[in-house]
C-alpha cells in the first residue's frame, strides 16, 4: 500500500512540475529547430532557424488564441529542470544569457557561441513569457562550435 501512495504521490508531484501558466495550447503544436539537429557540428556566427506548428506566433503583449512567442534556451538544463524549473514553468522565463526572448515575434537568429559543445531548446510562451499551460517545447539538441 505504501508503494502504491508513494507511486501516486511521485506522478502527481511530477506533472504538477511540468505543468505551465494558465494559457491553453493546442494540444498538437509543435516547437522545433529548422537548420539545426542533434549532434551536428558548426561554425560560429550561427543561425538559429525556429519552427512551429498548431499555432502561430505573436508578439509578446499580445493576447491572440493559439499563438505566443519563442524564447531559446541555451546550455542550461531542460524547461522545468534545475533550481528554477517550476517557476518558469508557473511564472514566466528569465531574460538573461542563457534564456533569450524572441517577443517580437522573430523565427530566427544569428548566435555568436565559443568554441565548444552547447545545448539549445526552444519554449513557446504566452503574452507574458510564460510556457502555455501544456507547454510547448522542442527536444533539447546539443551541437558542437568549431
Amino acid at each position: 500500500m505504501k508503494a502504491i501512495i508513494a507511486a501516486t504521490l511521485f506522478t502527481l508531484s511530477a506533472s504538477i512540475a511540468w505543468a505551465g501558466g494558465e494559457t491553453p495550447s493546442n494540444p498538437d503544436a509543435k516547437v522545433y529547430f529548422v537548420n539545426l539537429a542533434d549532434g551536428d557540428t558548426v561554425q560560429s556566427p550561427v543561425t538559429v532557424v525556429f519552427g512551429l506548428s498548431g499555432m502561430g506566433v505573436a508578439p509578446s503583449g499580445v493576447e491572440k488564441e493559439n499563438t505566443g512567442h519563442h524564447h531559446l534556451l541555451i546550455d542550461r538544463p531542460p524547461i522545468g529542470e534545475g533550481e528554477d524549473g517550476a517557476d518558469e514553468l508557473a511564472y514566466g522565463l528569465p531574460a538573461d544569457d542563457n534564456h533569450l526572448h524572441f517577443g517580437g515575434g522573430q523565427t530566427e537568429v544569428t548566435l555568436d557561441l565559443a568554441p565548444g559543445p552547447h545545448t539549445l531548446q526552444l519554449v513557446l510562451g504566452d503574452a507574458g513569457h510564460v510556457p502555455h499551460a501544456t507547454p510547448i517545447v522542442s527536444e533539447v539538441i546539443t551541437i558542437t562550435v568549431e
